[in-house]
Order: C-alpha cells, then structure tokens, then sequence
C-alpha cells in the first residue's frame, strides 16, 4: 500500500499504527523519502536522526506483536525547532556560535513526553539565530522556503517547524513564541499554530531568548492534533521555575461542547489598521460564520507593542552579551545589530516597560470580564518575496521584519493564550486569524476552532506538488 501522508493528521497516523493497519516502519520510511524529495527545496532541517527514528519504529512494530499498547502518538513522525536539547546532539540555537558546544545530554521535556505518547523523532529544524526574527532568513542555515510558493518566506523564527508542516514532511513540529514566532510562519504556511498561556508548558531544555516573554507549542494540521499534543505537553516539571503548577486540564473531551454561549468578539481600532485587504476579508470571514458583530477595543496597544520590544531587546542581549563582546563576527548580522541595540537599552527604560506590563495586564483582564474570546487578524501580509525588507501599506513604506508581528507582540506580551487558525483559500497564500483567550482558556480556543473547522472554514494547507 502507498501512504499519501498529505491527508493523514497525528491521531489517523497514530490510530493505524495502533490498529496495525500500518507498520510505524512504513510511516517512518514514508516520511524519510518525502524528506529526502523535498527538505533540500525547503531548508526545513538542519538535523536529521534518520537511523535513530528508523530503529525506534522497528522497535515500536515489534512490541505491537507482543501485544504492547502504545500511546495517542504511537509511530507518528515529528520535528522541533534547534533550540531544543535533544540527547546527543548539539543544540545550535540557528546559530554559528553554539556549534562548537557539547551536545545535550538529555531531552528536552516537551520530546520526552511526546515521545512517551509513542511519538517519534525526525530532528531538529530552521530557525532565525537565537529565534530574534520573524522570517527565517538565517545567515548560516540559509533561509527556509514556504511551500505554497519557493520564492517566499515561511515566517519565523519557528520557519523551519511551520514548513516541515506545511510541505508534508511531518504532520506536527514543535516552536517557541516569544512575540509571534509561533503564530506568525503558522499563518504563512497555512498550518495551526498553538501559543498556550505563559508558563503553561514546560520550557526546560529550550534554549530560551527572552525568559519573561517565551513559550513553546505545536504546529499542526489539525485542531484534533493540536488538542491532542497540548494535552500532552501540560503538566506540572520542577525542571522550569515558570511553569504552571496547577492541575493538567484535558481539552480534548471538551473540544465539541458547544460555543453558542460563548461571548465572542472582534478586536477593533489597532487590529483594524496597518495590514493588507485580504487579512480583513479573512477575518471577516471568521466572524460571519461564527455570527459575530460585537467589537472590543484593547487599550494602548501601541504602548504594549513598544515596551515588548524594549524587553525582548534588552533580555535577548543581556543572554548573549559575553559572546557580542568576544566574537560579534560570528553572530548574524541582523540579530548582531539589534542584540547590540538591545544592550545599550538603559535600565530604567527596561524597569518601566515592566511595570507597564502590569498595568496592561490588569486592563485586558477587565475586558476579559466582558468577553470570552477574542478574533484579531495574525500577520498584516501574506508571504513576501524571500529577500525582502520594506512592506508597503496603505501606501507607507515600512519596515518588515518588526511589522510582521504587529497583531502578535501585543498578545505575547501579557502570556495570553493564542491559536492562529488557517482560513480555507484554495490555489492562494496561506492566511491567519488568531483566536485568544483569558489565560488558563485553552480550552474555550480550541473549541471554537473546532467549530470552524467542521463548517470549513479553516483548513490546514498541505502544499501541492
């Protein structure tokens, strides 16, 4: 039997392989060969543990004919950024620097509890260096390719997890979200991208780019897939002093409980501006099968976007402030430049945009109190030519890079969680619409998604050969 891994999610693959209707074997050497096709037009991987994957779904088949009973990810394929420690491999951070550091000696512990669930290992992928960047045009890796259109960028800095999705190569990745790094590729390769609350799930042995801002989810090409890996990855670790403490709340039996008494809104003023036509109509289009006319306006957003850039530029710097001192011609120069803006930030500066923060917070959860959920566009464009560095909108030039995170920053930034959802545009560009939250409302996201995605709305895009 040929496997058309195009139209296969995580719980079928995982299904089969538990039914024995395909061999983990089979799924993984499927998998390989599409790699091998199509990873050297992508630049998805910048590690592959071909072997070690291989042997383990031999292992996995041999347990099933004694009889073993695998997890909800048994024989499934997955992926993760390079900034996660996988044992034995050296974990680069998409940088040149940390190649010539020990490789990990254990997991990270969102792999260890995916691979406990039965799921298996590809390698690590493309990223911006040390994840400051929203395109994935790394100087070192060279940049990774959307798989709608090769000309164009997979966003970033999660480019490599968002592609390796989106071009089939694997049905989920694992990324980190520090102001859209999620979010952002996830709405540019047309896949799922899920930024649970801050500190929900565990970030011990991921190499961490701004600690009061980071989070890590999944990419996936189902809302079933990303229900399922969020309530696998929850859970209480001793190992990341951020992480929550309270009990793991499964979403999964939640996900078809109905929405009707949902209050949901359309974030209004900010998210209304500074971004192309077809992010509007996409957002519309959410909005009307939803049946949603209510609008909520989020006070000083612009100030909230302005002090997570203050944050972001001095933690990032401050982590990396020893090797911009010894060796800045190995860093690449887009992250050199603004690390070392970054480092020149003055103190109180920092100190102020925190206390704002606090002040920010407070306010949203207020609106919070009035609504449920909140549907706001993800990126203000669809994919740029790779190369690109200006964005015009509304007849202003501006610049890329930063914008491309103007309708995420502002969420990252007090932890709310997120799901950028992609909307159903046959033959065109990939487009997002995020679906936020209060914090600790997964569960409230993802049934809403699950609404969408039954009426057709939104659909994971696969990209055509």
């Amino acid at each position: 039997m040929t496997l058309d891994l195009d139209y296969l999610d995580a719980v079928a693959i995982a299904r089969g392989v538990r039914n024995q209707q395909y061999r983990a074997q089979e799924i993984l050497e499927a998998t390989l060969n599409r790699i091998d096709l199509y990873n050297p037009a992508l630049n998805c991987f910048t590690t592959l543990l071909a072997e070690e994957a291989l042997d383990k779904a031999k292992a996995m088949d041999r347990g099933l004919e004694r009889g073993d009973r695998p997890g909800a990810l048994a024989g499934v394929p997955f992926a993760v950024k390079n900034l996660f420690d996988i044992a034995g491999v050296t974990t680069v951070a998409g940088s040149k620097i940390h190649r010539s550091h020990a490789p990990a000696l254990s997991d990270a512990t969102a792999i260890a509890r995916l691979q406990r669930a039965g799921a298996i290992l590809m390698g690590a992928l493309n990223m911006d260096e040390y994840a400051y960047g929203f395109v994935t045009e790394n100087a070192h890796y060279g940049p990774t390719h959307n798989p709608h259109d090769l000309t164009r960028i997979a966003g970033g800095s999660s480019g490599g997890s968002a592609a390796c999705v989106a071009g089939g190569l694997v049905p989920f990745s694992l990324g980190s979200d520090t102001n859209g790094s999620i979010r952002v590729p996830a709405a540019l390769c047309g896949v799922y991208g899920f930024k649970p609350t801050y500190g929900r799930l565990s970030r011990a042995g991921v190499k961490l780019f701004s600690s009061s801002l980071d989070h890590i989810g999944p990419f996936g090409r189902s809302v079933r897939d990303i229900t399922t890996l969020f309530d696998i990855l929850q859970g209480e670790d001793p190992l990341d002093p951020v992480c929550c403490t309270l009990p793991p709340e499964p979403c999964l039996p939640q996900l078809h409980q109905k929405i009707e008494s949902l209050r949901i809104a359309i974030a209004d003023d900010y998210f209304t501006q500074g971004g192309e036509p077809e992010v509007f109509e996409a957002l519309e289009k959410v909005a009307q099968v939803l049946g949603v006319t209510q609008r909520v306006s989020l006070p000083e957003v612009e100030r909230a976007r302005e002090a997570a850039y203050l944050i972001t530029a001095s933690e990032g710097a401050n982590l990396h402030l020893s090797d911009l001192k010894r060796s800045p011609q190995d860093f690449d120069p887009a992250t050199r430049d603004r690390f070392l803006a970054g480092a020149m930030i003055p103190v109180q500066w920092y100190l102020n945009a925190q206390r704002f923060r606090r002040w920010y917070r407070d306010r949203i959860r207020e609106v919070f109190r009035e609504v449920d959920v909140i549907l706001a566009p993800t990126t203000p464009c669809l994919a740029t030519p790779i190369g690109q560095t200006t964005l015009n909108i509304e007849g202003e030039d501006i610049l890329l890079r930063p914008n491309l995170g103007r309708y995420t920053q502002p969420l990252s930034f007090i932890g709310l969680p997120v799901l950028s959802v992609p909307i159903h545009r046959p033959h065109k560009l990939p487009v997002g619409v995020q679906i936020m939250a209060a914090p600790y409302n997964e569960a409230l996201i993802l049934r809403v998604a699950a609404v969408l995605e039954a009426q057709g709305v939104i659909c994971a895009s696969v990209a055509s050969r």
